[in-house]
């Protein structure tokens, strides 16, 4: 199913391409060259003071199951409905300090935003569906993985081959069929001055 963004002008195919499904072909196997192809986008994001403040870890179901189950059961239910058919999970963590002279980082949070970003698109140029999420237990995931206390739980990401939406059903399919939409650009996107539409 291909959900392409509909815009006022052309953008970007990988871009308009990337949404956040939730129907996984569960027999289809992401492979190792597919997951550093992701992670290779996430590292050459740009960061503050070039500091590169994020994290990630990778649970692939098909290469450590037990690991992978550990990440799935942090979380919510909601979530667990549909994830259970995606191979991989990934955990997005920001640093809240910076490496090269300890002191805070505001900005480690929108860096790590932008690192899980080329995630999504690196997975849609490959034919894969990405889908971020908030609905985890971020104390569990920290404790069950011992994470640092220095370091911010930013979202889950779920990634897998898309499947047809027939292997859907209720609410989950509801939300997947439903039409992407966007708030128009002049409500959020500003010229010159505050709340001066651009378009």
């Amino acid at each position: 199913m291909k959900k392409p963004a509909i815009t006022q002008v052309a953008i970007e195919e990988t871009i308009a391409n990337r949404w956040s499904g939730r129907a996984y072909d569960a027999s289809k196997v992401v492979t190792q060259e597919q997951v550093i192809a992701m992670v290779e986008a996430a590292r050459w994001a740009p960061s503050c003071f070039g500091d590169e403040p994020w994290r990630f870890i990778v649970w692939n179901k098909n290469t450590d199951a037990a690991a992978w189950q550990k990440a799935f059961d942090t979380l919510v239910p909601f979530n667990q409905g549909w994830v259970k058919d995606s191979p991989i999970l990934i955990l997005a963590v920001a640093n809240t300090l910076f490496g090269h002279n300890g002191k805070e980082n505001r900005w480690g949070a929108y860096d790590t935003g932008a690192a899980t970003e080329n995630i999504c698109l690196q997975a849609t140029a490959l034919g894969l569906m990405a889908h971020q999420m908030g609905g985890f237990e971020a104390d569990k995931v920290r404790a069950a993985f011992a994470i640092p206390e220095q370091f911010q739980l930013m979202a889950m990401v779920s990634v897998g081959y898309p499947a047809d939406v027939s292997t859907l059903t209720g609410e989950v399919l509801e939300r997947e069929t439903a039409a992407r939409k966007r708030k128009p650009l002049g409500e959020v996107f500003f010229a010159g001055a505050w709340e001066q539409p651009i378009a």
